[in-house]
């Protein structure tokens, strides 16, 4: 859907959820997720609201593209972040587990063009290797974020006080990886 009113796209996925929320994905799309029966003239109410955001953000994701235009991560590359990441990350997620009173299962490092981190069932970790790119406190977002699922595997309330519990400022570092994550996580073919 593109609104005339609007210098970008946007495509708008209705749901069951109870909120309002924008995402602008690492390949500059606006997403707009409302809930099931919000009008069209509340979507562009939200968009209008949130335009100035939307702009900046979507600015930084074409400043980015320019600058890395036709670089990528080479296998060479890749390899190495890994064995700098299974040194680096490790002796991270076992200060952290120990804080927080948790137990985890194994630790895998993969080169990921979706996600930093995720947990399984099973309290298995998985971090992608570029975030030795990343400052530590943007890393040790992750790893608390990651361990934080051991306890809630959701990203309800209760998951967000137990990040908050270590990391009392995780939305700034999460804004970070953001910022910074966008580029390099497109530059992973």
């Amino acid at each position: 859907m593109t609104g005339s009113e609007f210098d970008f796209e946007y495509t708008v996925k209705r749901s069951e959820r109870r909120s309002s929320a924008i995402q602008i994905t690492d390949d500059g799309k606006v997403l707009v997720r409302v809930p099931r029966f919000t009008t069209d003239r509340a979507v562009r109410d939200l968009l209008r609201a949130k335009r100035s955001w939307i702009e900046k953000h979507l600015a930084k994701i074409r400043e980015s593209r320019s600058i890395l235009e036709g670089r990528f991560f080479e296998e060479k590359d890749l390899a190495e972040l890994k064995k700098r990441a299974k040194k680096d990350i490790p002796p991270r997620v076992e200060h952290y587990a120990a804080l927080m009173g948790l137990t985890y299962g194994g630790i895998s490092i993969r080169a990921q063009r979706t996600r930093w981190g995720s947990c399984s069932a099973k309290g298995n970790l998985n971090f992608n290797c570029l975030l030795v790119l990343l400052p530590d406190e943007v890393r040790d977002y992750v790893v608390v974020h990651e361990l934080a699922h051991l306890k809630e595997m959701n990203h309800s309330p209760r998951f967000w006080a137990e990040v908050e519990k270590i990391i009392p400022d995780y939305r700034v570092r999460r804004a970070r990886l953001r910022e910074l994550g966008r580029p390099l996580i497109s530059m992973i073919r």
